[in-house]
């Protein structure tokens, strides 16, 4: 869907609200051009930034991310928690971690939220996984519902591979409550001593850095309760930094897990390049507080602007609205209008209706908007499969806030459409 769109996406008319890319805007482009030449000249640090790299990653940037989590107090992390875990550099990013995984794990079924990060879940089904997802509320996934399922399972439990959690839900942006962590590493605890292995939880934490809303209670890394040493936390500087450094992390105990996934690392590769891991280092070291300080506060004032507008325009229309304190993502979910692809509503945004006066004429197609249809983001075979129908994922991240407010406006008029063609 994205990349038909995308082939013929015309700039400063079309208006993509689809797509997961950071905001331009956020990106310290001018802080890069002096960290090129502050890794380059200083060779003592920065060793070998050219050449090939070890699987585990660069320990310049492994001490990095140490000393940003210690020093901002990231998770509640001390020194003290950190110095019994290790730190590794994914190949290409958080993805290619989390793409390890389903290499590194046998086959089996993964337990996540729904909705669910769709792009990371297909590639799970694809590779021979089956998917257990329980629907979250206002504090993300529904423990009491996980336990309930677990228990259905009965012997197939046995076949549970990893629980994977965003702690700051990709679609959604629900934002995992500090209670409902504890509830799962407890209950993947008690899974793993009845199993007699280890079940381990990965919490992907892709988002969390961005929670600009200041009334949000501050996340608690589950690191810090973790006796069973299950927990993985998958960390990224994509969002707060700039995605193509390609920069993601696992923090976790020693032992075979993590040993295979550096071997994937080492065979997929080597390592990440050095040259983004110097950079990174030195961005760490040296602008991160100023940058973080300014990224949560950029997608803080787009984010009131665009749910003002969307109780403005939709709201009438609009049962739930989930997002807006984290990320860069709102989630809706309409009364009566669908959103799937052969919607009236998606037709109407995508200029596809076949109508002349609302697609335009050939050669000169009307504004388009684009957006991901829950339909997409659910369990297809899950409890959400219906209302999945309804809702929408909707990016305030990477467009500007005037197309933003035209999308909106043209949202409205498409709701509007949806319904006299009722």
């Amino acid at each position: 869907m994205m990349a038909g769109f995308a082939s013929d996406f015309r700039d400063g008319v079309d208006i993509n609200l689809g797509v997961g890319y950071v905001n331009e805007d956020t990106i310290p482009a001018d802080r890069i051009r002096v960290a090129f030449d502050e890794v380059l000249d200083n060779t003592d640090r920065y060793r070998q930034t050219l050449n090939y790299g070890g699987p585990t990653g660069s320990q310049v940037l492994i001490d990095s991310i140490r000393c940003f989590l210690i020093d901002n107090a990231i998770g509640g992390l001390d020194a003290d928690t950190l110095g019994r875990k290790e730190i590794i550099i994914g190949p290409n990013g958080a993805s290619s971690l989390l793409e390890s995984l389903a290499y590194v794990l046998p086959k089996g079924i993964v337990i996540t939220a729904d909705p669910m990060y769709y792009i990371y879940t297909d590639f799970l089904v694809r590779n021979g996984f089956e998917l257990l997802t329980v629907p979250e509320d206002a504090e993300g996934l529904q423990t009491e519902l996980l336990a309930a399922k677990i228990a259905a399972l009965g012997p197939r439990a046995d076949e549970i591979r990893m629980f994977y959690v965003v702690t700051v839900n990709n679609p959604s942006c629900v934002i995992l409550s500090n209670a409902r962590r504890r509830e799962l590493v407890d209950i993947a605890g008690e899974l793993s001593g009845r199993l007699g292995r280890k079940a381990p939880v990965i919490f992907d934490r892709a988002y969390e850095d961005l929670i600009h809303d200041p009334q949000v209670e501050a996340p608690q890394s589950a690191l810090r309760y973790d006796p069973e040493e299950i927990v993985y936390e998958v960390g990224t500087l994509s969002k707060v930094l700039a995605p193509a450094l390609r920069i993601g992390y696992m923090i976790g105990a020693g032992g075979a897990f993590l040993r295979a996934m550096v071997q994937r690392t080492s065979d997929a590769g080597f390592s990440a390049p050095q040259i983004t891991q110097s950079l990174s280092s030195w961005l760490l070291d040296h602008q991160i507080v100023a940058q973080l300080r300014s990224v949560r506060a950029g997608y803080r004032g787009k984010a009131l602007a665009v749910r003002a507008w969307i109780d403005e325009r939709l709201g009438d229309g609009i049962e739930n609205v989930s997002g807006g304190q984290a990320g860069f993502y709102f989630y809706l979910t309409f009364r009566d209008i669908e959103t799937h692809e052969e919607s009236d509503f998606f037709k109407y945004l995508t200029r596809t209706t076949g109508r002349p006066d609302i697609d335009g004429a050939p050669g000169a197609r009307n504004p388009r908007v684009i957006y991901i249809p829950g339909e997409h983001c659910v369990n297809r075979n899950g409890e959400l499969a219906d209302v999945g129908r309804r809702q929408l994922r909707l990016s305030y991240g990477f467009e500007g806030l005037e197309a933003i407010d035209r999308a909106i406006e043209l949202m409205q008029q498409a709701a509007a459409y949806a319904r006299e063609s009722a």
